[in-house]
């Protein structure tokens, strides 16, 4: 099990661990900052001692994490290296993700899927495309973002999920699980979900948020585009 420190601290860039384990091309250390591919936010990348990681993902079991390291690395169970991730782009998912879940509060309707990058983010709705309207769209989102709403974390027990699966907003994504609890990231009095991504502190972070596009993916996918400065 890898103590995953971005689930209480997503700011801290860089951490002192122990490598556990190897294999084919992925170390395994018993402690990290680095956030692995999943629910719809991509995996960190940076560097572990000398070797920089490409990748970040989910190891077999739900608690460990595999760090995909550049070719010709060399490292082995017991070493003690320093991790740090690329800040900068993490700090973009970091808005990214903070700023679909209020574009998930402002369009009400089953969100279908949705994904980040370090230029642009989607959320897919179950909707009419005429109900959604760029210009109110982007402008209640901003109006949001301004408004300098703080964010938080906390933990329910699966038994407590599984009675209110409102907190599910995705369908296609499942929210982590494995341990018997599953972390919740609330933006109080505008949207409380099950989510285990890594978020701005204040919606302020985000900074000027703007629609890109809409379009339509399908019978049941109507895709919002955000892009931010």
């Amino acid at each position: 099990m890898t103590e995953l420190l971005f689930r209480e601290d997503p700011y801290l860039a860089a951490c002192e661990a122990r490598v556990v384990a190897v294999r084919d091309g992925a170390v395994e250390l018993d402690r990290t900052v680095f956030y692995p591919v999943g629910g719809g936010q991509p995996g960190d990348t940076g560097r572990i001692g000398a070797w920089r990681v490409l990748d970040t993902r989910k190891g077999e079991t739900g608690e460990s994490v595999l760090h995909m390291l550049e070719p010709g690395f060399d490292l082995k169970p017991g070493d003690s290296i320093r991790a740090e991730i690329d800040w900068e782009r993490r700090h973009r998912h970091m808005r990214f993700h903070t700023a679909l879940h209020l574009l998930g509060a402002v369009v009400r309707a089953p969100v279908t899927g949705g994904r980040m990058a370090t230029d642009k983010a989607h959320l897919d709705f179950d909707i009419e495309m005429e109900k959604l309207v760029k210009e109110e769209i982007e402008a209640r989102v901003n109006a949001l973002v301004a408004a300098a709403h703080a964010t938080r974390a906390s933990w329910i027990t699966d038994t407590e999920l599984d009675a209110r699966p409102e907190l599910v907003k995705t369908m296609s994504v499942a929210p982590p699980r494995g341990e018997g609890r599953v972390r919740l990231v609330e933006i109080p009095g505008v949207d409380l979900q099950a989510c285990g991504g890594t978020h701005v502190r204040n919606t302020a972070e985000i900074g000027p948020v703007a629609v890109a596009r809409i379009r339509s993916e399908g019978r049941r996918n109507k895709r919002v585009t955000l892009v931010v400065t």
